[in-house]
């Protein structure tokens, strides 16, 4: 079924919250409120809806894809399974969204506020996860088991107690970034037992009391890292 954000919006107002695999057309509009909406499986490809509220909203299986959603509210809502590829997310708010297995190739999380979020097993090649202006990212506690995360940016991104267990990191920037003084992503007390960062830039990062068991570190760029307390992949403790 093909509806119109208007008519959408109209629906809503009267009650109706089921808009599964609904196709939206003409889909360009700012700030609005669809706070538990059902858009599980729905069309929503180029949709331009920035600075609007989906929390606690249902787009499990929905295709987002280049979709513009700056600013945009996504907080538990579920996500599992979502295609968002090339979609901008700059400074969105997904704190505890579940985003397992959802497709974040090159999608722009620059800013975005990941704060125990679900994203193991997503495919996010590319992924921007760098500051925005005035925000950094932020994925405290987020997990991104099994993730598959090569190439992606997290330069000044907080990723304290994430989970990264098993993840393919390879050639991720997680280092410095020009500007943002001397620091590169916070990886403080993250796990990242069995990830592989083969060729990953961590320079500068902080890696404090991180768990690095059995990590794949063959030819990572570690200079000015901080390792203190850190389990390495042989399974002894950086003094």
């Amino acid at each position: 079924m093909k509806l119109k954000i208007a008519e959408i919006l109209a629906k809503y107002e009267q009650g109706e919250r089921n808009f599964e695999g609904v196709k939206l057309v003409e889909g360009e509009i700012v700030r609005v409120n669809l706070k538990g909406i059902n858009f599980k499986r729905a069309d929503l490809r180029e949709a331009r809806l920035g600075q609007s509220n989906f929390q606690e909203a249902d787009l499990q299986e929905g295709d987002l894809s280049e979709a513009v959603l700056w600013g945009t509210d996504f907080q538990n809502a579920n996500l599992r399974k979502v295609r968002l590829r090339e979609a901008d997310l700059s400074n969105a708010n997904l704190t505890g969204a579940n985003l397992e297995g959802a497709c974040l190739i090159q999608t722009i999380l620059t800013g975005a506020n990941l704060k125990d979020a679900n994203l193991a097993g997503v495919i996010a090649i590319n992924a921007d996860f760098r500051p925005s202006f005035d925000h950094r990212t932020n994925l405290t506690g987020a997990n991104l088991s099994n993730a598959e995360l090569s190439y992606s940016h997290f330069s000044h991104a907080i990723l304290y107690r994430a989970i990264l267990d098993g993840a393919r990191l390879c050639r991720a920037h997680l280092g410095r970034l020009i500007g943002r003084g001397n620091l590169g992503a916070d990886l403080t007390e993250a796990s990242l037992q069995g990830a592989d960062l083969s060729y990953a830039d961590l320079t500068g990062a902080i890696l404090i009391r991180a768990n690095l068991k059995d990590a794949d570190l063959t030819g990572a760029i570690l200079d000015e890292a901080t390792l203190t307390g850190a389990v390495m992949p042989d399974g002894t403790v950086h003094p």
